[in-house]
């Protein structure tokens, strides 16, 4: 039989993870099937138990399951601990089930081997303190950056996640929270993240130009066949480069491929097929 993997959300249907996975099992002569499977809302449980009683190996976990996914692993990696969420599942030989969150180390690894960002001693500005920041917060941390400061909406949302992280500060690393309002306008960001989902549908954040300098990348989590609303603004108020979160989609299922068929594929022809998959839509 066939291994049979799947992504798991509601709604799934817009998911590019098939189109993804199909292209890694190709690559990595694997065999195996990869489908979207629309949950419902109040039965996410139930459908990971009856995918995993037939021949499914594993699961990626989408939007709005990952927390649920992360109680309902019997054991996780640190990085899923640490995270909160789980976007990926699998049962070991003794059938315990297994979570972990790739959503980091897929950021990290797009902007150091894709953007080419250095991230040792830059200072990062993450918008947003959602469940997307959350599961990059130490991944970015880990990769050396100098100072992260995280703005939300609600200034006590990104101070409790300054709180939560503190503990493990890698040592001289700056880290710090608030409001819109309380973000140092010195434009001195070495990267600006969006982890906001505003983006998508054309609204943004309450942003102070001054916090672009021309040496400034902005990132959107977010992607679209068109540039986002947030790399529009920072194309407009002169940000060194704008890129979307194409790349970093691609990553964090690479990581998740690694976590189940045991060999990592090459992402970048990967990349380059699914832009051109989008911009012919």
């Amino acid at each position: 039989m066939t291994d049979q993997y799947a992504v798991l959300g509601n709604p799934v249907t817009h998911s590019r993870s098939p189109f993804i996975h199909a292209c890694f099992a190709r690559q990595q002569h694997q065999r195996m099937e990869y489908r979207a499977i629309e949950a419902p809302l109040d039965g996410f449980e139930s459908c990971v138990s009856q995918f995993f009683q037939g021949d499914g190996k594993g699961v990626n976990v989408t939007v709005p399951f990952k927390e649920q996914a992360w109680r309902l692993a019997a054991c996780r990696t640190p990085r899923a601990e640490l995270a909160g969420a789980v976007n990926t599942l699998w049962r070991d030989e003794s059938g315990q089930l297994w979570g972990d969150n790739t959503d980091g180390i897929g950021l990290v690894t797009d902007l150091t081997q894709n953007v080419q960002v250095k991230l040792e001693g830059a200072r990062i500005l993450m918008l947003g303190a959602g469940g997307a920041v959350r599961g990059v917060i130490q991944p970015l941390l880990d990769a050396g950056c100098s100072q992260l400061f995280i703005a939300n909406r609600t200034a006590e949302k990104a101070q409790l996640l300054v709180e939560q992280f503190a503990p493990l500060l890698p040592e001289g690393v700056l880290l710090q929270g608030g409001g819109y309002t309380s973000v140092p306008s010195d434009g001195e960001f070495d990267l600006i993240i969006n982890g906001t989902s505003a983006s998508l549908s054309g609204d943004l954040p309450p942003l102070n130009p001054a916090i672009v300098g021309a040496h400034t990348l902005c990132y959107d989590m977010m992607y679209s066949a068109r540039p986002t609303a947030f790399c529009q603004w920072a194309i407009t108020h002169q940000a060194a480069r704008a890129v979307d979160g194409l790349g970093m989609l691609v990553e964090q299922a690479a990581e998740a491929f690694l976590c189940w068929r045991g060999v990592r594929p090459d992402t970048a022809p990967v990349i380059s097929l699914l832009r051109q998959s989008l911009a012919q839509q």
